[in-house]
């Protein structure tokens, strides 16, 4: 059953006088081939405040929401928020840095590509402590928290944009489907094929 995430958190810190609460999520940890990706996202005090319509029905974790509907609930998310950013981390920093330290990356220049700064963020898993911003981690926050979801999505249908441009460059892979997650298919392709310009080097891959 879906179930979907409440502004109590963001119309907490709203009470206490902060007016720029942001969400924030990632997408694309685990697969082998592409970025990794983090969206950002601030609503106004008056749309946390009051948040009914179409919005309400639709934001929710992105991984409970079918393919074909994100598109929509993202373009909906665009137009109801005050400020959101994307940052995609390469394939290229993942192997220099690992997966862990390029996903705080991506974090943290999500955060800062938003033209307003936020009084405090909400970060998806545990991204504490990032430097120069107030950051609370929520476990689950993705299904929980209104502004992280709407970030998860915005993150997600980002990130399948790029990987559905890479399935074009680099056929035979299969990343309009897989979105670089080692399906049976996609191990089988790099078998055949061998790697590509996309693949997670430092991803352990048993061929």
């Amino acid at each position: 059953m879906k179930q979907f995430p409440t502004v109590e958190l963001e119309r907490m810190f709203l009470r206490e006088g902060v007016e720029y609460v942001a969400g924030v999520d990632e997408a694309g940890r685990g697969p082998v081939a592409g970025p990794v990706t983090a969206a950002a996202v601030i609503f106004h005090r008056t749309r946390i405040e009051n948040l009914s319509g179409e919005i309400v029905g639709s934001v929710c974790d992105s991984k409970q929401i079918p393919e074909r509907q994100r598109g929509a609930v993202a373009a909906i998310i665009k137009d109801s928020a005050l400020d959101f950013s994307v940052a995609h981390i390469t394939n290229g920093t993942i192997d220099s840095i690992n997966i862990l330290n390029a996903t705080r990356l991506a974090v943290l220049r999500a955060i800062e590509s938003l033209k307003i700064k936020p009084q405090v963020v909400l970060i998806d898993g545990k991204f504490l402590n990032l430097r120069n911003f107030t950051c609370v981690s929520i476990i689950k926050g993705d299904r929980d928290v209104f502004s992280i979801a709407a970030a998860s999505i915005l993150a997600k249908t980002s990130r399948d944009a790029l990987m559905y441009g890479y399935s074009e460059d680099f056929p035979g892979y299969f990343f309009d489907k897989n979105k670089g997650y080692l399906t049976a298919e996609h191990l089988q392709a790099i078998r055949e094929r061998g790697f590509s310009p996309i693949h997670r080097r430092s991803f352990s891959i048993a061929l």
